[in-house]
């Protein structure tokens, strides 16, 4: 797979399609089994309380992933991303409910590089909290 998206096409400030994520305690679950990641902050509400956090909450690689998501579907090609990197601010704490946390992320292009390539600026919040700082990727365009 290439890049779906041309250099030529892409001007700073082109805003890509902002998602919404929904993360429910069954997620983190699944994503445990997956990653091997079973810390009990992850799925036990008592745990996380006792060692000073709201609730249960969300593994940042998890919410680093589903942030990237944005960029990965309009560049038609998870390959094209070169660099990602976030700084975690705010954890997002997934309350045992029907509804459980969402993640809302929107991005847009903040430079043009060499090469055909583009840093893409990211935000990423749940409630009303950024809970990804930093987060740019680097993406390389037809």
């Amino acid at each position: 797979m290439t890049a779906k998206i041309s250099y030529d096409s892409v001007e700073v400030g082109t805003e890509l399609t902002a998602q919404s994520f929904p993360v429910t305690r069954a997620t983190l679950v699944r994503y445990a089994g997956a990653s091997g990641d079973f810390n009990p902050i992850h799925w036990n509400e008592k745990f996380a309380v006792e060692v000073g956090l709201p609730d249960v909450i969300a593994h940042g690689m998890f919410t680093m992933a589903e942030a990237i998501r944005v960029v990965t579907d309009w560049v038609g090609d998870p390959a094209a991303v070169v660099e990602y990197g976030v700084r975690f601010t705010k954890p997002v704490v997934v309350p045992n409910d029907d509804k459980g946390a969402l993640i809302e992320v929107s991005a847009k292009v903040a430079v043009k590089l060499d090469d055909n390539r583009v840093r893409v600026d990211l935000v990423a919040m749940s409630g009303d909290q950024k809970v990804l700082g930093m987060s740019r990727a680097v993406v390389q365009l037809a």
